[in-house]
């Protein structure tokens, strides 16, 4: 089988730290290799994924220009659109199409013709965003979707739901050989992983910091600011997470009892995430996919959190982690969390979220979709 992947043109393949889509599709795509499966993939020119042939029309990421006016860089994906569409008309060898592109990959897709090849569009976002899109969508049994949790796809509207084919868990390379790994020293410092925004609820964990008197490190970006000496640079900003930063989390960050690190970028986050006595996760969004979540139980540390999303689906409440509806619970909930035994967490992982398991589930998906459109075509 060949496959388009097409990942966008934001950033590179693999990225250099942020960039969750690009991260995944890093993550599966040897492993896709491993299985036979050829990889055509788009993306940007400084990608360094090993794959057969590389689709691109920019040299570099244009992740820079997502702050820019929308009539200043609306042409940015439908470029690189045009571009995926070419390759597919090219060329009579591609059996499928996986993207990733928000929104505009999935309706440049379906537009296509019945004699073009198959899609899967992967959903890695909240399904409430785009409702005039998803609540009207018609693959024409040419175009499907799949989920990255049960949850998320539950969440989608009727009509995208139709076009659903499952859903498939996030990996790690860090679930690999996990279960062999020595289980890590443990701190005493809980982590917040991920973008600094109001869905993740930082601004809770900070406050739950101070009132019951646990170190907080918060690991991740604010806006397109990627560490405290970018973002003291600028004055004023229109970035809405720039302004909860500053007026909900920045005000308990005392260098002390809360510290902010910016993006910390492996082996360094590794560590972190690996010495902490567990992961928070006080969200205030039912958020889709959870990659912070794999990548902590890889790394031996339980997750402790709000049950929304995908949570329950990835942690096994009282062996790799601790789930409650009430927030006020958590701080306990953290406690317990240090009496866990990380070896059961890093088995979960080795188990469950390696890349080996979510290629395998792909290419399952990827068979049941040529399936699916050869016997629509048949009709």
């Amino acid at each position: 089988m060949k496959v388009l992947m097409n990942a966008g043109p934001w950033l590179p393949v693999p990225p250099d730290g942020y960039g969750g889509i690009e991260n995944i599709v890093a993550t599966l795509v040897p492993p896709l290799r491993e299985l036979g499966v050829e990889v055509v993939l788009a993306s940007v020119g400084t990608s360094t994924l090993a794959v057969e042939e590389l689709v691109s029309v920019f040299p570099e990421g244009q992740f820079r220009q997502l702050q820019r006016p929308y009539n200043q860089v609306n042409g940015v994906v439908p470029a690189h659109q045009h571009a995926v569409v070419r390759a597919v008309r090219e060329r009579s060898d591609i059996d499928l199409v996986h993207d990733h592109v928000e929104a505009a990959g999935l309706a440049t897709l379906a537009a296509l013709g019945p004699d073009d090849p198959p899609v899967l569009h992967t959903l890695h976002w909240d399904l409430l965003k785009h409702p005039e899109l998803y609540g009207t969508f018609d693959g024409g049994g040419r175009v499907w979707v799949n989920g990255v949790s049960a949850d998320q796809v539950a969440r989608a509207p009727e009509a995208l739901r139709a076009h659903a084919v499952g859903h498939v868990h996030l990996a790690t390379p860090l679930a690999e050989g996990a279960d062999q790994r020595r289980p890590p020293e443990k701190g005493g410092h809980v982590v917040i992983l991920g973008r600094i925004t109001p869905g993740k609820g930082q601004d809770l964990g900070v406050r739950l910091a101070h009132r019951y008197g646990f170190d907080l490190v918060l690991a991740g970006p604010v806006g397109p600011y990627h560490s405290p000496a970018d973002l003291a640079a600028v004055s004023t900003s229109d970035n809405p997470d720039v302004a909860y930063f500053r007026e909900r989390v920045e005000p308990y960050v005392d260098g002390w009892r809360v510290r902010w690190l910016g993006t910390v970028r492996p082996p360094a986050r590794d560590d972190l995430v690996a010495g902490a006595r567990a992961v928070l996760a006080p969200l205030r969004w039912s958020e889709p996919g959870g990659t912070f979540v794999v990548e902590a139980l890889a790394l031996g540390t339980p997750v402790v959190g709000l049950a929304k999303g995908c949570l329950p689906e990835l942690v096994d409440h009282g062996r790799t982690g601790f789930l409650t509806e009430d927030e006020e619970e958590l701080p306990d909930l953290l406690e317990a969390a240090a009496k866990l035994d990380p070896a059961e967490s890093m088995r979960e992982a080795a188990a469950r979220f390696t890349p080996a398991v979510m290629a395998a589930r792909y290419l399952e998906l990827y068979r049941q979709v040529v399936a699916s459109a050869s016997s629509d075509r048949g009709r």
